[in-house]
């Protein structure tokens, strides 16, 4: 079935919600209701034609369209807007609420660490990666009796569980112990499960990525560009393993990406970000989203549409906006500044004129799309894909894998890469690197994470692994033992009956 970007079509499944429970339990109901005929890709949602949960799980295109269903969830609004700012992004020193004074007020709780176990955006953040894993979990279960091709099979089913081991990373890095579920439940007996220990969700993490990474191709054809391949199964794991701070393999797993020959960065930074650059020789794994003129429903992300430029036709509404200290932190002449900021007054490398006045004084430009795209009807920006991992993140998590282990050469060799892609031909910005003092180092490439991956969900938790969660966030309210995590959503551990406990401190 068919992925590219140029025909995305993708049969979303209706996976029904189980009435009560909505967190860990969302969509664990046996009634799917399904589209009846399995077409070419991933996007196209066809509200007509469904068929029954007791009728599906038949055949390989049942299969097919049980794990483009998983991906199509992938995009929604949970994953990819309100819910991903307030527990992903907000918290971090580079962004703040952004739109109107008024506007959507709960976000500034996250940005000054007193949010509540009540607010609204943990659950649908927390129900959003559940719903994620009961999509990938109905595959697992399902699949393996379906009699089709066995490579394709295969297949799917390490697709599947690069999926749940991402919601599942998702999860515990921002509330630490979670209910690890990896079946369907057989009964309601089962829907009610206790918080499992990090460690041990950390382990079926890297278990569902190693054995996804030794079934999935390196490269797809253009009919399946955008599913999950081995570099991004290595480079999850690797990033999972830079959370856990296990170096060694940090560098085993970025040095195989690396070895592949399978990317290169990007030659333009800004360009990079555009949508006719997307899947790109530096994308590793994007979220696929499409403005498909004849289903308006397929065409649901709302990424770029919550980021956009406040008040102009084609903007958006202007929340997750960086902040001045992140447009303050670059060094003198970074290009990657303007790139990842669009500030006040300018004209964007694209043509977009933003007017001097406004509710903002700077946007997000890396989930820009130029306005010149909006159609009218649907949403600003839905064209937009989600870059998720980047080979640049792959050389910064191998430089600080060597540097950690002591492979000083190594470790500024990954660094002048990206350095270098930055500088461009400058020879006056953005000199090399040079330091062998391993903390120097160290804090070099902090730094560098810091304007490479900006506004891209990672700065937050890249802060607290690195252990400077109250040097950098201290002066917004941060608390040591307690913000490392988010609370636990109330209403989930409400609808447990207790058997899911709060986090310290909330």
């Amino acid at each position: 079935m068919l992925l590219s970007k140029t025909n995305k079509n993708m049969k979303n499944i209706d996976f029904k919600t189980r009435l009560g429970r909505f967190g860990v339990y969302a969509g664990l109901a046996s009634l799917l209701l399904l589209p009846s005929a399995c077409q070419d890709s991933f996007l196209d949602t066809d509200p007509q034609g469904q068929q029954s949960g007791d009728v599906f799980w038949q055949n390989e295109g049942d299969a097919t369209k049980a794990v483009n269903a998983m991906y199509a969830n992938l995009r929604s609004f949970g994953n990819t807007a309100f819910g991903a700012i307030a527990v992903e992004s907000v918290g971090s020193d580079e962004t703040e609420k952004g739109s109107s004074a008024s506007d959507a007020t709960f976000f500034n709780t996250y940005d000054n660490f007193s949010v509540g176990s009540t607010e609204g955006q943990l659950g649908a953040f927390w129900s959003a990666q559940y719903q994620n894993i009961n999509y990938a979990n109905q595959v697992l279960d399902n699949v393996p009796a379906i009699e089709m091709t066995a490579a394709l099979k295969d297949r799917y089913l390490a697709e599947a569980k690069f999926i749940r081991a991402y919601s599942y990373f998702r999860l515990v890095r921002a509330f630490g112990d979670i209910p690890l579920r990896l079946t369907v439940p057989a009964g309601t007996e089962e829907y009610n499960i206790p918080r499992t220990p990090k460690a041990e969700v950390y382990a079926a993490i890297e278990k569902d990525l190693t054995e996804a990474a030794a079934v999935l191709p390196a490269t797809y054809g253009a009919t399946d560009l955008g599913r999950v391949t081995k570099g991004a199964a290595l480079s999850l794991h690797a990033k999972v393993s830079m959370y856990q701070q296990k170096w060694q393999q940090v560098y085993d797993l970025t040095s195989q990406v690396m070895a592949s020959g399978q990317y290169s960065l990007f030659p333009n930074y800004e360009q990079l970000f555009r949508i006719q650059n997307e899947n790109s020789s530096e994308s590793i794994f994007e979220i696929q989203n499409e403005l498909v003129l004849e289903n308006k429903d397929a065409s649901n992300s709302q990424y770029s549409q919550v980021q956009g430029v406040r008040g102009v036709v084609g903007g958006g509404w202007g929340f997750n906006v960086p902040t001045k200290e992140l447009a303050a932190s670059y060094e003198t002449g970074d290009p990657r500044r303007d790139a990842t900021i669009i500030f006040r007054g300018e004209t964007t490398p694209e043509g977009d004129a933003i007017a001097a006045t406004g509710d903002n004084t700077m946007y997000n430009q890396k989930s820009y799309v130029p306005f010149n795209l909006f159609v009218s009807g649907f949403n600003e920006g839905a064209q937009q894909n989600v870059r998720v991992i980047r080979y640049a993140d792959v050389l910064l998590m191998n430089a600080e894998a060597a540097n950690e282990l002591g492979k000083t050469t190594e470790a500024l060799a990954s660094l002048e890469l990206v350095r270098a892609r930055a500088r461009g031909t400058s020879a006056t910005i953005l000199p090399k690197v040079t330091t062998a003092e391993k903390t120097a180092l160290q804090r070099a490439i902090w730094r560098e994470r810091q304007f490479e991956l900006a506004l891209e969900y990672d700065r937050y938790f890249d802060v607290i692994r690195q252990g400077r969660g109250t040097e950098v966030f201290g002066p917004k309210g941060w608390q040591a033992n307690k913000n490392e995590v988010w609370p636990i959503p109330q209403t989930e551990i409400d609808l447990s009956g207790g058997v899911l406990t709060q986090n310290a401190g909330y």
